[in-house]
């Protein structure tokens, strides 16, 4: 392995920022900081320091009133906390990986692990 190999990536230390709007994180909230969208492995106060996993598949809160198929495009709406089909400022996150009636509260979705667009 090369010397300056730091570490896979799949799990990334980031600081739930002490901003507008913030709130404490629990284990299993999406979190958005800049363009890195990561799942929080543990609660999380509002300027404190945690583990978010960037990479798997979670179950994440979704726009109830949408209708999700397999390998479709998931963004992230900051503003609600939700996972959304809808991309316009939201970021993309990753795909459905089981399709989501509407309604419902729940999707399941791959994270892609990249920077979000």
């Amino acid at each position: 392995m090369a010397k300056n190999f730091i570490q896979p990536g799949n799990t990334i230390t980031l600081t739930n920022e002490d901003v507008t709007d913030a709130a404490d994180l629990a284990s299993g909230d999406g979190y958005l900081s800049g363009s890195i969208f990561g799942v929080a492995q543990t609660d999380v106060a509002v300027g404190d320091d945690g583990e978010f996993d960037v990479v798997g598949v979670w179950e994440l809160p979704k726009v109830s009133a949408q209708a999700w198929t397999v390998g479709q495009r998931i963004y992230w709406a900051a503003a609600t906390s939700e996972c959304t089909t809808t991309a316009g400022s939201n970021k993309l996150i990753g795909v459905a990986v089981e399709a989501a009636d509407n309604p419902s509260a729940l999707g399941k979705v791959r994270l892609s692990g990249a920077f979000t667009i």
